[in-house]
C-alpha cells in the first residue's frame, strides 16, 4: 500500500531539499544555487503527489482546499518573515506578492488549464454556481485590498490608516471564511465535479488508507516547507540577477509568487488535462482567495504592531490590469463551458502583465 501511493522518490525529494538547505548555510558557491534549484523542483513535484494522495482520501472540494490552505499558510509565513527582516523597506512586499499571485492564478494558471484542457477535450464543462461565488468574493477582496487604498483621504497615498487597515483585515477574514463555509458545508455541491469530470476513473479508485493519508499529509507539509525555504534561499541570487539586468524590483515578487504557487499550478494543470476542470478551478480560485484572505490579516497585524507603513494600493497600470483580469474571468467563466479561446485570452493578459512589469 505504501509503495503504491508513496513511491520512494516522494520521500527522498523533500529530504534532499532540506539537506541542501542545511548545506547552503556553509556553502556559498554560485553553482550550488543550481543544486538548490533542482531541490526546489523535486520538492514541488513531491508536494503535488502528496496533495493528490490527501485529496483522493478526503474527496472534493476538501482535497483542493487542503493544498490551497497549506501553500498559502506557508506563503504567509514567508511574507511575514521577509517583512520582519526588511523592516519599513518591505512596505510594498505584501502588495506586490498578492497582486502577482492574483495575476498568476487568474491568468497564468487558469489560462494554462483552459488551453491544455481545451486542446485535448475540445470543450470542457464545470459547475457555474461555485465559480461565480468564488469570482464574486475574489473581486470584492481584490478591489477592497488593492484599489480602495488609493481613494481614501484619512492618510494620503496608497496607504490605509490604522483603523481602516484593521477593518480591511476583518473584512478579508469574514469573506474568506464565508467562502470556505459555502464550499465545504452549506453548498458543497456547487464545487463538486460535473459531466465527465464526475465519472473520472481515478477519482473513483480505491482511496488510500488513513495511515497512508496521514503520512502523505505530513510529507506534504515537509515538501511545502522545503519549497518556501528554498525559494527564500534563492531569492538573494534572483534579486542580484534582477539588479544586474536593471529590471524592476516588482519582478522579484512575480518570481517568488510563481515558485510558491508551482505545486498548485502543476496539480491544476494535471487535472485539466484529464478533463477535471472543476478541480482545476477549485484549486486556482481557492488559492487566489486564500492568498488575500490569509495574507492581509497577517501583514496587517505586523504593520499595526510595528507601526511600519503598509502600501497596498496599486498604481494605475496595476489597477487597469486587475480590472481587465476580473472582467475577462467573469466573461470567460460565465457560461459553464470553455474552449481554447478563453485559455489563450487569459495567457495573453498574463504575458502583457509580465512584460509591462519588466518594461514599465
Amino acid at each position: 500500500m505504501f509503495r503504491n501511493h508513496l513511491p520512494l522518490w516522494t520521500w527522498l525529494s523533500p529530504l534532499a531539499g532540506w539537506l541542501l538547505l542545511a548545506a547552503s548555510l556553509a556553502l556559498a558557491h554560485p553553482f550550488f544555487h543550481l543544486l538548490l534549484g533542482a531541490g526546489l523542483i523535486g520538492a514541488v513535484l513531491a508536494a503535488v503527489h502528496h496533495a493528490e494522495v490527501v485529496a483522493h482520501r478526503v474527496g472534493e472540494p476538501f482535497g483542493t482546499l487542503v493544498l490551497a490552505l497549506a501553500v498559502t499558510v506557508i506563503e504567509v509565513a514567508l511574507i511575514v518573515s521577509l517583512m520582519l527582516a526588511g523592516g519599513e523597506a518591505a512596505a510594498v512586499l505584501a502588495r506586490d506578492t498578492i497582486f502577482a499571485a492574483i495575476m498568476i492564478i487568474l491568468n497564468g494558471m487558469v489560462g494554462l488549464c483552459l488551453l491544455a484542457g481545451g486542446s485535448r477535450h475540445g470543450e470542457q464543462a464545470f459547475g457555474l454556481y461555485g465559480v461565480n461565488a468564488a469570482l464574486a468574493a475574489l473581486a470584492a477582496m481584490a478591489v477592497i485590498t488593492l484599489v480602495l487604498p488609493n481613494a481614501t483621504t484619512t492618510i494620503a497615498g496608497p496607504i490605509y490608516s490604522e483603523s481602516q487597515l484593521a477593518l480591511i483585515a476583518v473584512v478579508s477574514v469574514v469573506l474568506y471564511s464565508t467562502f470556505v463555509l459555502i464550499q465545504t458545508v452549506r453548498h458543497r455541491d456547487y464545487f463538486l465535479p460535473t459531466g465527465s469530470d464526475a465519472h473520472d476513473t481515478d477519482a473513483h479508485a480505491k482511496p488510500p488508507s488513513k495511515r497512508v493519508t496521514a503520512v502523505s499529509a505530513g510529507l506534504l507539509v515537509v515538501s511545502l516547507g522545503g519549497v518556501v525555504l528554498l525559494a527564500k534561499a534563492l531569492s538573494p541570487t534572483i534579486e542580484a540577477v534582477i539588479d544586474a539586468t536593471g529590471a524592476p524590483k516588482a519582478l522579484l515578487g512575480i518570481i517568488i509568487a510563481a515558485i510558491v504557487l508551482l505545486p498548485e499550478s502543476l496539480a491544476a494543470l494535471k487535472a485539466a488535462r484529464v478533463d477535471r476542470l472543476q478541480t482545476s478551478l477549485n484549486l486556482a480560485l481557492g488559492s487566489a482567495l486564500a492568498s488575500i484572505g490569509l495574507t492581509i490579516p497577517a501583514v496587517a497585524v505586523v504593520a499595526l504592531a510595528t507601526g511600519w507603513p503598509l502600501v497596498l494600493g496599486l498604481d494605475f497600470k496595476g489597477m487597469v490590469l486587475l480590472a481587465l483580469s476580473l472582467l475577462v474571468a467573469t466573461l470567460s467563466l460565465g457560461t459553464g463551458r470553455t474552449t481554447i479561446l478563453q485559455g489563450v485570452v487569459h495567457l495573453m493578459i498574463f504575458a502583457v502583465y509580465v512584460f509591462m512589469t519588466i518594461v514599465p
